[in-house]
């Protein structure tokens, strides 16, 4: 299964929760804090790394405020691919 992570820009973000009702495996929620502007944004929580960076949450943020990571299969994980081919 892929993994990732995403990071939200706390200043941008709006809180409008369009990334947390799009998320597929639900890790984003709302902060328990207020950004500079008032809002309470969106947050990363995934302790069990449940993020698979499939990027819904960044397509659908309208203030362009999340970054979405890919983790690369490990270099063992890639031999074996290119040995079963």
């Amino acid at each position: 299964m892929a993994s990732g992570r995403i990071v939200i820009n706390q200043d941008r973000c709006k809180g409008c929760a369009l990334c947390i009702e799009t998320c597929p495996p639900g890790v984003i929620r709302f902060a328990d804090h207020l950004n500079a502007m008032g809002y309470r944004p969106a947050e990363l929580y995934d302790p069990a790394f449940q993020c698979t960076g499939c990027a819904l949450c960044a397509m659908v943020c309208p203030d362009a405020s999340i970054t979405v990571y890919r983790d690369l299969p490990t270099a063992r994980a890639e031999r074996r691919i290119l040995e079963a081919v």
